[in-house]
């Protein structure tokens, strides 16, 4: 009790407080008001005195002027006056006509003057007006210009990084062009090739089905004169009757646990949902948890609703390893699924789950039957409510019983009989329907008392929202328990059908026919593979007896073949140098061509010149040069009638014919052609040196850059996750930001208004207690007057 009146006293006092507050604040923001509008006045009235004064100083500018004007005029006017009177009293004698004269002319030229002044004083007006106009529109034009120059600098950087981006796009969109060509060409050769192994393998499939076929026709035969071994007094002994692997069977089976799995995962997911939300509108609603503690059986109830992962997680688990058992290569029925045993369990633990929870459930839904705002119509759907979670313990306890009765025969043998495994199965089709009908209800059920709890005034926004998000995961429970019933029921006849049992029996497979039937298979497909080999070819034994003398035959000649290769290498080097002496005869054959061709040019040049003179001497200079063609042709028939020299070098042989012009050149030539090799192999090795250089830098280089574009993608794709992660956790804390935010706003707004009615409530009370006050003090008066 003493804490409940010092909250009342705290409450009391801050609810005061906030009144004088909030009447501060408003008489503040008054003056504020006033105070704004009041400085608002005071610049106008400076703008307008500034105004003022610089069209008077203007004023004051222009008068100034125009007195110094006008007193530098009268100044002149005053000369002219002087000595125009020092005239006219020198000219008094001549008469009276010419000072009238003179006056009239006085009075012409003083109205000229005012005309001037006038026109003058008009004329520095409209040129002041004019300046103080230029003045204005340049000032303007320049501040316009300012901002055009600020804008277009703006625009241009804009520009700039919209030309870089498109740039960087492009670039981008280039190399992935580049890249998906290059992918697409791979890919088109790839289907060229899968293709051309389609046709190989279609092929190979009609060759396959032919003899199959074929051997198939001849088992048939055999098999159909066989009788199963089947003996009555020993039934052990009937375990050799093997069945065949059925492997549409196992892919079948493969197939449907995989899609159970897809949906015990979503069952899983939706669960998980539920009871996290329940367990957040437990601590909401009736009583909210951030303002008053709510009931030990609520706290209870949540403690055990925060522990749901650690009996839901199992069941997607022990699925998960049910589905990874069944495999192409085993057998699959209910005798040798083990893991069917693990599954059975952990749901057996949820059931205990929802059995030991149930009774919190149906106590908080009276508590929220209880609350001082609850209407006949919520009261009346928690009752349904009620109904409708025992209704559903109740189905997820029959769901268990059926489930740990198909898990038995992978425990013990002969615990279900094949005759009754299709009723098991059928009724717990029935079960799985029945379940999706009750959470169909108990969805309809939560959808009305929703709508009936928004109507309450005072509802929250925190509620509303974790109503939304419970009503959303009995939707996708609805939808996962649904899908379930149906895919049940759909494959109910594969669940019913025998899959495999022993040849001339009904009784089912044990698991020492199903490690039977998996050797058999390996052990058929061992043989068939050996089967598939291709053998070598065998040798005749007359032909391996040759083969061995030839090959020791060859062995003993090794020598003699080594010797061979010896004598053919010489061989082959002898020629390369015979060779070589062969390419330089036809060089200086060349040179030799080369000089005939200059000297018989030489001569027809000789020819022509002497063409050019007498006849008599055209004659003689044709005949002295047949003479001379004529000697020169014997001399060369003489040198070639000499014998020939041979010379050898380091570079090969060279066979010369002694002659007049070529004796003592054959030292030199030898030394250039040798030069000119040896400069020709420095040159060939170094550049040889140089590539080879060049080729393991380049090879280096790409290995390097390879392994840099490896490091660059998985670094990028780490980052690209990286970044997706943190969008989804930014994304994920403003959705956060904003709830608590409109959640927090929404509770100032309902706290603030519930202290204007408590203000007001109180201000009510003061008022009735003052009147009753008074009233008691003037009855009390009335009877003291009695």
């Amino acid at each position: 009790m003493a804490n409940v009146t010092d909250l009342q006293t705290k409450y009391s006092k801050l609810a005061q407080e906030y009144s004088k507050l909030r009447a501060q604040n408003q008489v503040l923001k008054k003056g504020v008001v006033d105070e704004q509008a009041n400085s608002a006045s005071l610049k106008d009235q400076l703008k307008q005195r500034d105004q003022s004064l610089r069209k008077q100083e203007q004023e004051m500018d222009s008068l100034s002027f125009r007195n110094q004007q006008l007193a530098k005029r009268v100044e002149l006017l005053q000369e002219e006056l002087a000595a125009s009177e020092s005239k006219g009293k020198k000219g008094k004698s001549k008469g009276d006509s010419p000072s009238q004269h003179g006056l009239q002319t006085q009075s012409v030229f003083n109205e000229d003057l005012q005309k001037k002044i006038e026109e003058n004083e008009r004329l520095h007006i409209q040129f002041y007006e004019a300046d103080e106009q230029h003045k204005r529109e340049e000032a303007e034009l320049k501040t316009r210009l300012e901002e055009l120059e600020r804008n277009s600098e703006q625009h241009q950087a804009v520009v700039d990084g919209l030309t870089t981006k498109y740039m960087e796009t492009i670039e981008r969109l280039q190399s992935d062009k580049a890249r998906l060509e290059v992918k697409a060409q791979t890919l088109e050769r790839e289907a060229k090739e899968c293709r051309m192994r389609t046709e190989e393998c279609q092929q190979q499939l009609r060759r396959c089905q032919s003899d199959l076929n074929r051997q198939v026709k001849q088992s048939s035969s055999v098999i159909q004169e066989k009788v199963p071994f089947n003996d009555t007094k020993f039934s052990d002994y009937n375990s050799l009757n093997v069945p065949p692997h059925n492997r549409r069977h196992q892919l079948k089976a493969r197939d449907v646990a995989g899609q159970a799995l897809s949906f015990i995962q979503d069952l899983v997911a939706a669960l998980l949902n539920f009871h996290s939300y329940t367990e957040q509108r437990v601590h909401i609603y009736p009583l909210d948890s951030s303002i008053e503690p709510i009931s030990p059986l609520n706290q209870k109830f949540s403690q055990y609703l925060h522990e749901n992962a650690a009996y839901v997680r199992p069941l997607e688990d022990s699925f998960l390893q049910l589905h990874q058992s069944i495999t192409e290569d085993t057998v699959t029925v209910l005798e040798t699924v083990v893991k069917l045993k693990s599954f059975a369990d952990n749901f057996s633990t949820y059931t205990h789950f929802l059995q030991k929870i149930l009774p919190y459930q149906l106590k908080s839904l009276e508590e929220e039957c209880e609350a001082p705002l609850s209407t006949a119509a919520l009261t009346a759907k928690n009752r349904e409510l009620q109904s409708d979670m025992k209704r559903i313990t109740s189905v997820f306890e029959k769901l268990q019983s059926y489930i740990n009765l198909l898990a038995l025969p992978s425990v013990r043998q002969d615990a279900l009989p094949q005759s009754s495994t299709s009723a098991v199965f059928t009724q717990l089709a029935a079960c799985l329907h029945s379940l999706h009908d009750a959470i169909k209800e108990m969805s309809k059920h939560y959808n009305q008392k929703a709508s009936l709890e928004q109507e309450l005034p005072t509802v929250t926004q925190k509620l509303c929202t974790t109503t939304e998000c419970l009503l959303g995961s009995l939707g996708s429970l609805n939808s996962s328990t649904g899908k379930i019933a149906t895919f049940f029921s759909n494959n109910l006849d594969f669940f019913t059908s025998p899959g495999y049992s022993p040849r001339g029996s009904t009784v089912a497979l044990n698991p020492l026919q199903a490690e039977s039937m998996l050797a058999n298979k390996k052990k058929a497909a061992a043989y068939i593979q050996a089967v598939k080999k291709p053998r070598p070819q065998s040798v005749p034994y007359r032909e391996a007896l040759s083969n061995r003398r030839i090959l020791t035959s060859s062995t003993e000649s090794r020598e003699g073949l080594s010797q061979q290769v010896q004598q053919s290498q010489e061989k082959i080097a002898r020629l390369e140098q015979e060779k070589e002496h062969w390419l330089l005869e036809a060089q200086l054959g060349k040179v030799r061509l080369e000089k005939e061709n200059q000297r018989i040019a030489d001569l027809e040049a000789q020819l022509a010149a002497a063409l050019g003179g007498s006849p008599d001497s055209r004659t003689a200079a044709a005949a002295s040069t047949l003479a001379q063609s004529h000697e020169e042709e014997e001399t060369e028939q003489r040198a070639a009638g000499k014998e020939t020299t041979l010379c050898t070098s380091l570079v090969g042989m060279l066979c010369t014919t002694p002659s007049i012009e070529d004796v003592g050149d054959e030292e030199s030539r030898e030394q250039l052609i040798k030069t000119h090799y040896m400069a020709r192999v420095g040159e060939l090795t170094t550049q040889l040196q140089i590539s080879d250089s060049k080729a393991v830098h380049f090879h280096s280089e790409c290995r390097a850059l390879a392994k840099r574009l490896a490091i660059a993608e998985k670094s990028r794709e780490t980052l690209s996750e990286e970044v997706k992660l943190a969008n989804q956790n930014i994304t994920r804390l403003q959705d956060e930001l904003a709830t608590t935010k409109r959640s927090y706003e929404d509770q100032l707004s309902m706290m603030s208004d519930h202290l204007c009615s408590m203000n007001e409530t109180l201000s009510k009370q003061r008022e009735e207690i003052d009147t009753l006050k008074m009233g008691s003090k003037g009855n009390a008066k009335k009877n003291k007057g009695r």
